[in-house]
């Protein structure tokens, strides 16, 4: 008989002492547990005693934790946490210098559980770290264990940042801007700006007139990604914190720019290539962080376009209207223009026809549609100016072909524009899981507009090879925006690599890659091939699902979303090989390959499983701040609510892993998978196998060769390409 499930079985470990071996109930009160605990090892004083884990973070239990406990975890005796807070501050007191050190090596290992944390709160200990750390009489070590410690308890959201002094500020820009300071404190520094910024709109404007970006350069050439990261980070976290119109200022001098100063500083040559050489083409293979890091930086350098992009054009404007005229002279050399105002309006009106403007009478209300509002015109200019030759090239050679042939370049180039704004997502905070930047960005200080000059080329081209007339147009550039997501996928690290991954992607291309793909999810209609496809779906649905299960026996790796992401927590999750509990536990790194059960102590039976939710009605993404409830975390995330009332959260790495374990978990209980790889890969695997049996049908004819042996479906081995 099962033992009742209040009744979890432990060993209880002591300093000096044989371990007890204990049945703990649940609804017993747990300071009853701990003086029985204490009796059993002739313990006075009970209530000076709490249990702790003896693996992994070693959390300290609390009333409202305790329901996480399983069967077979090791336990520890040891002070309570008020007791253990009370001597950890008088010890970080103390005059002797290695007991000082020794008790802030054990606080900062301490800071990170939320019970101690609050304990050693409520007794001023923050105030205290950071009088430590405003004397200015600690260093190395002692000083990187109190930065620690200082981080961690304040990353507990139990104390607000606003009650941060400008003198402790000034101490760690200090250590920031210092020529030569210990790794490991310059890193818990950046770390602490970074959160200054991000949790305090007022120490937003504290931090940002002690750091100026020519002192954090120099971080970005060193060799420590670590520390490149962390500087990119605070970089990111001052931008995205910048008012509207500190973003937008020009400055002169980039290396003394404040850091609300950001529309110019990330335009500057000096630090764009700094980043370029030193990081992205450094000898260093890019990290998952950064890699984020830089996501960010170059979803936030786009975002500067939002203005711009969100901007009607007023027809009144004169200097809006100059623009335009200025389009036309340099494409027809208007230096001459009839003195007649009628002879000159009508000009005019051939002119703006021929450059591919809707209205022709009115071009200015060609702009008036945001997106892309006056960033297409922008763009219009920006490529007569710097690609003259180009530009006059594309006009000249489409006002002289045939009217029903011509390629529209101002329609172009406003679509265009819109397009390019929804690829690069302009105006959308970056996602918290998305590690998607493109090198090529950082390779030209004007990214953006060369990017769009290429791509204007791009649809001349595609136009000429598609014959198009105008009533392609939207045919046209559906098909130069597959060109480009496609060739955008490949990650070119230069435009002139972007310029030849699209010259392959010509429109024949095009259509052999859509044909290949069609002939790959073909789906038959006739009467007999439904009927056989009925037949054959039960089978396919259960050989998915063996490799569903598969996957969960194999296991995944899922990081902890933390509002530091630099800390890279990994946990590890697998199914057990007889399909009846789900093992997990904390790693310290990303694994390389399977982890074995022995080191994942927490598991739960898959018959407490009571559901499984997805999204927003997850437990842990009712409660997360905004960047963190964005799209992209939203559609990743998903939990196992069991027995009791206790949830297991994840947010899956990617799409494909959610894919695979939201199916895996509805075929462990006995329903529907749903997914739409599922659907793809139900699809795909069908057609596979109504095509052999029908190849086989057809050679059954042939009497010169025996017929091929049918294959099962079971035999099949398929593997994903799953963007």
């Amino acid at each position: 008989m099962p033992p009742p499930s209040d009744i979890v079985k432990v060993a209880i470990e002591w300093p000096g002492a044989n371990a007890q071996l204990i049945e703990i109930d649940q609804k017993k009160p747990l300071s009853s547990i701990i003086r029985e605990v204490c009796d059993g090892w002739s313990l006075s004083g009970s209530e000076q005693f709490a249990l702790r884990y003896a693996d992994g973070p070693q959390l300290y239990i609390t009333e409202q934790s305790r329901g996480e406990i399983k069967n077979g975890t090791i336990l520890r005796l040891a002070i309570s946490p008020a007791r253990a807070a009370r001597q950890l501050l008088d010890r970080i007191q103390s005059h002797g210098i290695d007991a000082r050190l020794e008790a802030l090596k054990e606080l900062a290992k301490l800071s990170a559980d939320p019970t101690f944390a609050t304990e050693f709160i409520n007794m001023d200990g923050i105030s205290t770290l950071a009088r430590l750390v405003e004397s200015g009489t600690h260093f190395g070590e002692m000083l990187a264990f109190t930065l620690t410690a200082f981080l961690e308890l304040m990353d507990h959201g139990i104390v607000s940042w606003d009650l941060i002094s400008l003198s402790f500020i000034k101490q760690i820009a200090g250590y920031v801007n210092q020529p030569m300071v210990d790794v490991s404190i310059l890193q818990r520094s950046l770390a602490i700006l970074e959160s200054m910024v991000l949790n305090s709109h007022s120490l937003y404007h504290r931090v940002a007139q002690e750091i100026t970006v020519g002192q954090l350069i120099g971080h970005l050439q060193v060799s420590n990604q670590e520390i490149q990261t962390y500087a990119i980070a605070l970089i990111n976290a001052l931008f995205l914190k910048a008012p509207e119109d500190r973003r937008q200022a020009e400055y002169s001098n980039p290396l003394d720019l404040r850091l609300t100063e950001m529309a110019s500083t990330l335009a500057q040559k000096h630090l764009r290539s700094i980043i370029l050489n030193h990081v992205i083409r450094g000898n260093r293979p890019i990290k998952a962080e950064m890699a984020h890091q830089l996501y960010v930086l170059q979803v936030l350098t786009f975002n500067l376009l939002e203005e711009r992009m969100m901007t009607k054009m007023d027809p009144s404007d004169q200097a809006q209207r100059d623009i335009i005229f200025e389009l036309r002279r340099i494409a027809f050399d208007g230096d001459n223009d009839p003195s007649n105002t009628e002879k000159r309006k009508a000009m005019y009106t051939k002119d703006y026809k021929m450059l591919g403007f809707t209205n022709h009478v009115n071009p200015a209300m060609d702009f008036t549609q945001t997106p892309p509002g006056m960033l297409a015109l922008d763009n219009m200019l920006y490529l007569a100016k710097l690609h003259q030759d180009t530009y006059i090239r594309i006009v000249l050679e489409n006002s002289s072909r045939e009217d029903k042939h011509e390629c529209p370049f101002g329609r172009c180039a406003i679509e265009l524009t819109r397009m390019l704004c929804e690829i690069l997502q302009v105006g959308e905070l970056p996602n918290e899981g998305c590690n998607d930047y493109h090198p090529m960005f950082f390779t030209h200080e004007r990214a953006w507009e060369e990017f769009f000059c290429v791509c204007i080329q791009l649809v001349n081209k595609t136009w000429k090879e598609m014959r198009a007339t105008a009533e392609d147009f939207n045919k046209v550039m559906q098909v130069v925006r597959e060109q480009i997501t496609r060739s955008l996928a490949l990650k070119p690290t230069s435009l002139d690599q972007l310029k030849g991954k699209l010259r392959a992607l010509s429109y024949s291309e095009i259509l052999r890659l859509r044909q290949s793909e069609r002939m790959n999810q073909d789906d038959f209609q006739s009467p007999p091939i439904m009927e056989l496809r009925e037949k054959i779906q039960p089978e396919i649905m259960e050989l998915i699902k063996q490799q569903r299960l598969n996957r969960l026996c194999e296991g995944t790796c899922f990081r902890k979303i933390s509002s530091r992401r630099r800390q890279e927590k990994f946990w590890f999750c697998r199914l057990s090989l007889n399909h009846k509990v789900l093992h997990y536990g904390d790693l310290d790194e990303s694994p390389q390959g399977e982890v074995p059960f022995e080191m994942l102590t927490d598991k739960i039976p898959v018959s407490d499983i009571k559901s499984v939710v997805t999204g927003k009605d997850c437990p842990h993404m009712k409660e997360k701040s905004a960047l963190k409830q964005n799209k992209e975390v939203l559609e990743l995330a998903f939990s196992i609510l069991y027995d009791p009332d206790e949830a297991l959260n994840f947010v899956a790495p990617n799409k494909y892993e959610y894919c695979i374990w939201s199916d895996g978990l509805c075929a462990l209980l006995g329903r529907e998978m749903g997914s739409e790889l599922t659907r793809s890969d139900l699809d795909t695997l069908i057609s596979m196998e109504m095509k052999l049996r029908l190849l086989d049908l057809e050679n059954i004819t042939i009497p010169e060769a025996p017929p091929p042996v049918p294959k099962e479906p079971s035999t099949y081995n398929f593997t994903y390409n799953y963007g």
